[in-house]
């Protein structure tokens, strides 16, 4: 599913610079850092320009969803049209939230860290909220979950392509 969603950005963001692209591919909830690595492999950018692009961009949202998701949620809730969506939006966070719960910091971390689908820093920030976990807890287990997600992903899209042309 994220190559396809990377695809469709790459091929609709076409005339963007690509740093750009990956930028904006590194700040949309489900694509995230995982897939702003795919798209800078795939465009042949640089691993030490994509590095930074991939976590700037990934991680800019992280304060304002931290600060102003549950305010949100609580308006948008009171819309008729939006309260199922937000609701079960809600209930499908809260439905991974177990582990995070039970070791929080470094629940969190892991949450963050290792790409799976439904994981990343969106989510993880979300969670955070709902669970009511603080702020100075969060951010840096957010953070090194992003670093972590970096290390994993690198390897995948630039250190397995690498080590395959050296065979």
């Amino acid at each position: 599913m994220v190559d396809s969603l990377v695809q469709w950005f790459t091929t609709n963001l076409d005339g963007l610079p690509k740093e750009l692209i990956v930028f904006i591919i590194s700040m949309v909830p489900i694509l995230e850092l995982r897939g702003g690595f795919i798209a800078a492999a795939l465009l042949h950018v640089p691993y030490l320009e994509a590095v930074p692009i991939c976590i700037i961009g990934n991680i800019i949202p992280i304060p304002f969803i931290l600060l102003f998701i549950t305010k949100l949620f609580e308006r948008l809730k009171k819309t008729k049209l939006l309260k199922g969506p937000i609701e079960k939006l809600e209930a499908k966070s809260l439905s991974k939230a177990d582990k995070i719960q039970k070791y929080e910091f470094l629940g969190l971390l892991l949450f963050v860290g290792i790409p799976l689908p439904g994981t990343g820093a969106w989510t993880g920030s979300l969670i955070a909220c709902l669970l009511e976990i603080k702020m100075k807890k969060a951010i840096p287990a957010i953070f090194l979950g992003l670093i972590l997600a970096t290390i994993i992903m690198s390897f995948i899209t630039y250190g397995i392509p690498f080590l395959i042309k050296m065979l």
